[in-house]
């Protein structure tokens, strides 16, 4: 994918020719011809020289040239006065261009940056359209290696179990014998039950058994807590709203770490626009702008092995611009798995 980081332009003025070294790569966009027109009937072209790249066998190298000039465009007053392109020049290339006509034209375009690996864009892109259910992260590999000193500190299986003594095969009966001694007679029944009749159902002991056995309802377990934790979607700056899915385990994710993840890319009505579920895992650095504004701060807070869902508005998206598959103005919905933190 391209990333627009800065505007470019560039005069083209008759009779000359423009030599031009990118200083970094660079796409054009537009070609129009100047507010003052000295030949207002006239076609003017624009050709572009430039060498061409690629790899050739010694025995053909004689019969390519050197430097290639084709037409990027021809534009008539009142016929075609712009048109646009889709021109990218590489960084530190050597291009020309120059006119033929009378007419001034301009060029304009922005600087860009290819990053690999930025998302919401992997190069796999093969099976973008197919269907979401297809991708599940809690099936895929984290493809995180433990290192060899770190098997010292696991204990090993034996240790971890516990011997159990078989029970006596005349368990059962020997039971039955002490209920069948322990039986109460008929009068100790009757007074027994006057008894109970007379006490308040909470003052039996069976009754407080029950009662110190049930959780309070004000303090809550564990297991609420935590799964409330889990559940609740929150809103954090920028408007970006994050679900933990799963929580993970270890030190919290923090602005300046290197992390290492899996992700699902889609738009909110489903559509998965890009997926990084298999092969090498993204790896970048928090808070750096090496990914769009809403990764940098959905991540954080983030443990190794859990799973959140980010809800990125525009404005912490691509804004008002469209990306490939990314319609302008696209709130994003990613599904991402954090599988390693490096400080």
């Amino acid at each position: 994918m391209a990333l627009a980081i800065g505007i470019w332009s560039l005069k083209l003025t008759p009779g000359k020719v423009e030599t031009f070294q990118p200083p970094a790569d660079l796409k054009i966009t537009n070609v129009a011809l100047g507010d003052v027109l000295k030949d207002a009937s006239g076609r003017t072209t624009v050709k572009l020289t430039f060498e061409p790249s690629g790899v050739l066998d010694d025995e053909d190298e004689d019969e390519v040239p050197k430097t290639v000039t084709t037409v990027l465009c021809s534009l008539k007053p009142d016929t075609l006065e712009q048109t646009s392109v889709n021109l990218i020049l590489q960084e530190d290339e050597t291009y020309k261009f120059e006119l033929a006509g009378k007419n001034t034209v301009y060029l304009t375009g922005n600087y860009i940056e290819q990053a690999v690996n930025n998302p919401p864009f992997d190069d796999d892109d093969s099976d973008l359209d197919s269907e979401e259910d297809a991708y599940d992260l809690r099936e895929v590999s984290s493809d995180v290696e433990m290192h060899p000193d770190d098997l010292d500190d696991l204990e090993s299986d034996a240790s971890r179990f516990e011997e159990v003594e078989e029970a006596p095969k005349n368990l059962k009966r020997a039971r039955e014998a002490d209920e069948e001694a322990e039986k109460p007679s008929k009068a100790e029944k009757k007074k027994k039950q006057k008894t109970e009749v007379a006490q308040p159902a909470d003052a039996t002991p069976e009754a407080k058994k029950k009662k110190e056995k049930e959780p309070s309802k004000e303090k809550g377990t564990p297991n609420d807590k935590e799964e409330k934790s889990k559940g609740i979607e929150k809103e954090i700056a920028g408007g970006i709203k994050i679900l933990d899915a799963k929580v993970g385990t270890g030190p919290l994710a923090k602005k300046g770490n290197t992390v290492r993840v899996r992700y699902i890319g889609k738009l909110t009505n489903g559509k998965i626009f890009d997926k990084n579920v298999k092969g090498k895992p993204l790896a970048f650095q928090l808070g750096k702008g090496e990914v769009i504004k809403g990764w940098d701060e959905g991540v954080v807070g983030m443990q190794v092995g859990g799973e959140r869902k980010l809800t990125i508005p525009p404005a912490m998206g691509y804004g008002s611009q469209a990306i490939d598959k990314i319609p302008k103005n696209s709130t994003l919905v990613f599904e991402v798995k954090l599988l390693e933190i490096k400080q």
